[in-house]
């Protein structure tokens, strides 16, 4: 259960890098013990959002806090109680499991090293690999020793930045449930994300494009709060009808959903109007629930025009 108390509170967060403003006034609110995720794009501005939440980076304007600690002037002070996880896999492929593990624990200057450790191991299910190459895992047991890593210093907030690109489906699950576990001992997590399916695992969420944070709330909520109309189109031959939905008035994404196409739009009027004439003996169309990737590339299209 989530508490009230917020573990990050910023307010317009900026960072620039040259001329360009990769983080423009992003503001966030994150309670203790929540499974926060963060959406966007590649190169939307998620990895230096987080590197500044945990000290990494210093930013260039905003104001607020991260563990009760100034997040501009008190770095320091957030850093040994962060557990941050990169996008890549960033632990010594030459040393072993325990001894990764070893490492962070001295990094952190964790008191009783060996104890922590094999706590860990045995928590992650890595007892089995301590003796094998870092190098030498999967990527789905790579990711599980970067989440060990994260966790053997007991951090109170994680920062886990794409911690599931790249491994099998077996293994985003079994990451998944770790983290309610680990939210359910009042750990709070902001997780980077591509996933649909994993956002909508998150209690809350943040999407972000272009370096401008776009919506928060619930899945439900962000669905409900843009008001997007979405038609299924079922019938034959349905590619030769794609240039001629994406023409129609009202009309602002087709895309293809195995053997039939989504349709969505804003103007509900206009596609009510225009879409059933249309297809008119070529195809059927029945109005479905918006999806919450169709939500989001309708906020990212409208924050580009």
């Amino acid at each position: 259960m989530t508490s009230a108390v917020p573990v990050i509170d910023v307010h317009e967060l900026t960072k620039v890098f040259g001329k360009k403003t990769v983080v423009d006034k992003v503001s966030l609110s994150v309670r203790e013990g929540e499974i926060y995720g963060f959406l966007g794009p590649n190169g939307s501005g998620k990895t230096t959002t987080i590197r500044m939440l945990c000290g990494l980076l210093r930013p260039d304007g905003g104001q607020g806090t991260c563990l009760g600690h100034d997040v501009l002037t008190e770095s320091e002070l957030i850093k040994p109680h962060v557990g941050y996880m990169a996008q890549r896999f960033s632990l010594y492929g030459d040393l072993s499991v325990r001894e990764n593990l070893e490492f962070m624990a001295r990094m952190y200057g964790v008191a009783d090293r060996r104890q922590a450790v094999n706590d860990t191991m045995e928590r992650m299910n890595l007892a089995g690999f301590a003796a094998t190459l870092a190098g030498n895992l999967s990527g789905g047991w790579k990711q599980r020793l970067a989440l060990a890593a994260c966790m053997i210093h007991s951090p109170r907030l994680l920062l886990l930045d794409e911690p599931t690109a790249g491994v099998d489906p077996t293994a985003r699950r079994d990451f998944w449930d770790e983290v309610h576990k680990l939210a359910g001992q009042g750990i709070t997590a902001l997780i980077s994300t591509h996933y649909m399916d994993e956002a909508e695992r998150c209690h809350r969420l943040a999407y972000i494009a272009y370096g401008k944070l776009l919506t928060t709330g619930t899945a439900a909520e962000i669905v409900a709060r843009e008001n997007l109309t979405t038609w299924e189109i079922s019938g034959h031959d349905l590619y030769a009808l794609i240039d001629g939905l994406r023409a129609l008035p009202g009309v602002e994404q087709v895309v293809a959903f195995g053997v039939t196409l989504h349709v969505s739009g804003k103007d509900a009027a206009a596609m009510e109007a225009h879409l059933p004439p249309f297809l008119a003996g070529r195809a059927t169309a029945v109005r479905i629930a918006s999806s919450l990737e169709e939500v989001f590339i309708s906020l990212m299209r409208g924050s580009k025009s």
